[in-house]
């Protein structure tokens, strides 16, 4: 199979990745044909699944968007997956050219890409980090010298920590990202849910181990409201995912009561 020139060496072409396949989900061009196979499987099980793909990234711009109107100036995407339209600096930047914004992700196609699209942006860059190692991601933040501790921070964990298995501890996790930032930071959280649908999120779950190869973990709305632990919840708290302050009709990817996300925003007091 030929690597297209935006992959990066050894990058194993023959299995999926959970960026690269929400990069598929979303039609982007930056997958892999085994990213697309997997992407097109969970449709087939779940025809709505695009959906779910666009609700998430409309929950992703309506909360950069709600940190920049609070004051946030300086964002830490973890598992900021492949970029796509309407990336944290696009949206960020746009309100405040100010803003600025550190990617990172453990997926090295993820990126190289976010690397090239950001070249001349002072502002934004991207890093290789593995949220499950928490220390060494912080240390590679603060050599960047990107984000500022000692001022408030924009933390975004969209759709990464279902990627976590309760081994890894997403809630200790988010915890230890917590106990970085200073007072009047944010954290933005999305993540997949049994909770409305249990029999699709099983289905979805068991194809991605079993075909796929990969740890996805559905959970329920009490274990992902456990994350907010240690954070004063926004309103309106832990909401499907098109609930979280709809700005139109457009941001209603997802019927109501069958979102297969939830989302919420906290804040550090």
């Amino acid at each position: 199979m030929d690597r297209p020139a935006w992959a990066p060496e050894g990058v194993d072409m023959q299995q999926a990745s959970p960026a690269r396949m929400y990069d598929a989900l979303l039609g982007g061009s930056h997958n892999f044909e085994i990213d697309r196979k997997a992407a097109e499987m969970g449709k087939q099980l779940v025809p709505d699944l695009p959906r779910l793909a666009l609700s998430n990234r409309a929950f992703l711009r309506r909360a950069v968007r709600f940190l920049a109107d609070s004051g946030i100036r300086q964002f830490l995407d973890i598992g900021s997956g492949i970029p796509t339209a309407g990336n944290v600096h696009e949206v960020a930047q746009t309100l405040h050219p100010e803003c600025r914004v550190l990617y990172a992700d453990i997926d090295p196609v993820a990126v190289a890409h976010s690397r090239a699209i950001l070249q001349g942006n002072d502002n934004a860059t991207a890093i290789e980090a593995d949220l499950r190692k928490p220390d060494e991601l912080l240390a590679r933040v603060r050599e960047t010298g990107v984000i500022d501790f000692d001022q408030p921070v924009g933390v975004l964990l969209i759709a990464v920590l279902h990627l976590l298995s309760d081994e890894d501890r997403p809630a200790e996790m988010v915890a230890r990202l917590r106990a970085a930032v200073p007072a009047a930071s944010f954290v933005a959280i999305s993540h997949l849910t049994s909770e409305l649908r249990p029999e699709d999120a099983g289905k979805l779950g068991a194809n991605a181990a079993n075909e796929n190869r990969i740890g996805i973990h559905f959970r329920s709305r009490d274990a992902i409201a456990t994350m907010f632990e240690g954070w004063e919840l926004v309103e309106p708290g832990v909401v499907e995912l098109p609930a979280w302050r709809p700005e139109s009709e457009r941001d209603l990817h997802e019927a109501p009561g069958r979102s297969l996300g939830l989302a919420g925003v906290g804040f550090k007091v």
